[in-house]
């Protein structure tokens, strides 16, 4: 189920992300959807984990925040 926009992202996603790591995760996941279409039952799995890694490889979490590198 890719995100159309990032509005229709998780609630954890969209309170605790800043726009542009909501944007970075909404991309990741959405790529990572179509790339993993045969992992069945773990593709959103897999998707989500991508999308969390996309957006660690530029912020990272300072205390209860998320800030770019």
């Amino acid at each position: 189920m890719p995100y159309p926009s990032i509005e229709d992202l998780p609630d954890p996603v969209r309170e605790y992300l800043p726009p542009h790591a909501q944007e970075i995760y909404r991309g990741a996941f959405n790529s990572a959807w179509d790339r993993y279409a045969d992992r069945g039952a773990e593709r959103e799995e897999v998707a989500h984990r991508v999308a969390w890694a996309a957006v660690k490889r530029r912020y990272r979490k300072v205390g209860e925040k998320w800030v770019e590198k």
